[in-house]
């Protein structure tokens, strides 16, 4: 039987960090049917820790915004 892996992923400690600005930890995430690699930095701020995020395709294509649902017309007037 398959595992549906969709929208998780995992994190682990990057090990080959050689400066500051390469990620704390790496890893894989599977969102939507689409699979990314994932990058995150250790941030400590006024409440606390925290990781900051960054997320590419591992296909390469570059991610398209999200797209907002159109608004639905009323033809019922609010008076």
């Amino acid at each position: 039987m398959a595992f549906n892996k969709d929208n998780s992923g995992s994190l682990s400690k990057n090990t080959r960090k050689e400066k500051p600005t390469h990620p704390d930890i790496k890893g894989k995430a599977t969102v939507a049917g689409v699979e990314y690699w994932v990058d995150g930095w250790a941030k400590d701020g006024e409440n606390g820790k925290w990781y900051s995020l960054s997320f590419k395709p591992k296909d390469g294509t570059p991610a398209k915004p999200a797209q907002r649902a159109p608004e639905p017309e009323d033809d019922i007037p609010f008076n």
